[in-house]
């Protein structure tokens, strides 16, 4: 199903000269209804483009898969907006349906409590200039947000290379597609780095974490339970990632030149 994933409208518009006229591109959004073995699991307010890739990712970052190899078919329905996924094996356990905060309204399968992420991987230190460098390069790849703004990206750095972008209207939905590109192009993404420009809620640094990716970092604010959760699971949460500086508020020592930085009895 290949959809538009921006709307043009006319409207009115007011500056210091007066009323015009004007064009916009704006966001498209609608509900993506997500099935697995033939039960409705989630409906997610999204991005009309690339609902098969959505769909796996939000279903792996839930921990309901971790390879393609157990999507044993799958269906894309265009006029309802739905998406039938067949695992090779059943449901695990009861669906409780959790709606997080944020825009579009976010939705999760999962708490973070019951959550058990493996553990993540060492990866070389990380270079500052190089994490800032990656946010920057997202950001100009970011071509939906350039046309009609109100878009989220997240990205994927691997071996010091950022491989994917992925845009939506939800951050969640935006990490989900990158997740769900790892899948369809068989690219192991531990060992990553997460970028992000929304948010970093709690069920932000789980994606993150079930990802495999040691290191996310984001433009904005981390809330204090994804940072609780992120010291937890041995994930390094970068926010504020912008303007020559950023935040680290867990496990800093994954950043090159920062372990020197530390108190002493840290």
């Amino acid at each position: 199903m290949q959809e538009r994933a921006l709307a043009s409208l006319e409207g009115m518009e007011y500056t210091s000269r007066g009323w015009q006229r004007q064009r916009w591109l704006l966001p498209e959004e609608v509900p993506l209804t997500v099935y697995v073995n033939g039960e409705e699991v989630a409906t997610l307010m999204a991005s009309p483009h690339a609902p098969l890739t959505l769909a796996l990712g939000f279903l792996a970052g839930e921990g309901w898969i971790q390879s393609r190899h157990e999507v044993a078919a799958h269906r894309v329905c265009p006029e309802t907006h739905c998406v039938d996924v067949w695992l090779t094996h059943p449901v695990p356990g009861p669906v409780r349906r959790v709606f997080t905060s944020g825009c579009t309204g976010g939705l999760t399968l999962d708490l973070p409590d019951r959550a058990r992420p493996q553990p993540l991987p060492e990866i070389p230190p990380v270079a500052p200039h190089d994490l800032m460098a990656w946010m920057r390069e997202m950001q100009r790849s970011a071509r939906l947000y350039r046309a009609g703004r109100g878009i989220h990206a997240a990205g994927l750095v691997l071996q010091g290379q950022l491989r994917h972008v992925a845009e939506d209207v939800g951050r969640h939905n935006a990490v989900d597609r990158v997740r769900g590109w790892t899948l369809l192009q068989d690219v192991d993404p531990r060992g990553g780095i997460l970028l992000t420009t929304g948010r970093i809620s709690v069920e932000m640094a789980l994606k993150a974490a079930r990802m495999g990716c040691p290191v996310v970092a984001s433009r904005t604010a981390a809330t204090s339970l994804a940072v609780h959760w992120a010291r937890q699971w041995g994930l390094t949460l970068v926010a504020y990632l912008r303007g020559g500086r950023f935040r680290v508020y867990t496990h800093p020592q994954r950043l090159a030149e920062a372990r020197s930085a530390l108190p002493a009895n840290h």
